[in-house]
């Protein structure tokens, strides 16, 4: 990699897992990373329960609208983090590809939200790890 790696985060909806996975990694990295997040049939909105789990740690993701996953996308990516999309990420040589199983919060209250909000973020703590990104103060 050269320069600052980038971090593209694939699910299905574009409005929950990838979300929340995306502003884990804005609010640790800063300007260090690079990051996008799309999914294969993207949402209208982003799922409110993971906007307001995502609240209760301090990250702000009210302002962010689902996207379609692009080739482009994919392409301009180092990192490539799929959760349940199954095989609607193309798949380039010399990308690295993670799958995360994590459960989808679609149609979950807060509460059940939560644990994947704080699985997400011990996972984006040690992609950090792995890109030798020191996370921010927070």
């Amino acid at each position: 990699m050269t320069g600052k790696p980038s971090v593209l985060f694939v699910c299905v909806h574009n409005a929950g897992r990838s979300q929340m996975a995306a502003g884990w990694l804005r609010s640790l990295a800063g300007d260090a990373v690079e990051v996008r997040s799309a999914g294969s049939l993207p949402a209208d909105r982003v799922n409110p329960a993971a906007v307001e789990a995502m609240a209760e740690v301090g990250i702000d993701i009210t302002g962010q609208q689902p996207r379609v996953l692009s080739t482009e996308a994919v392409e301009a990516s180092d990192v490539v983090v799929t959760m349940g999309c199954g095989d609607a990420c193309p798949v380039f040589p010399g990308k690295r590809y993670l799958d995360w199983a994590l459960e989808d919060p679609a149609g979950k209250g807060v509460e059940a939200v939560r644990p994947i909000r704080d699985e997400i973020e011990t996972r984006v703590r040690g992609l950090l790890t792995e890109l030798d990104v020191a996370p921010a103060a927070r």
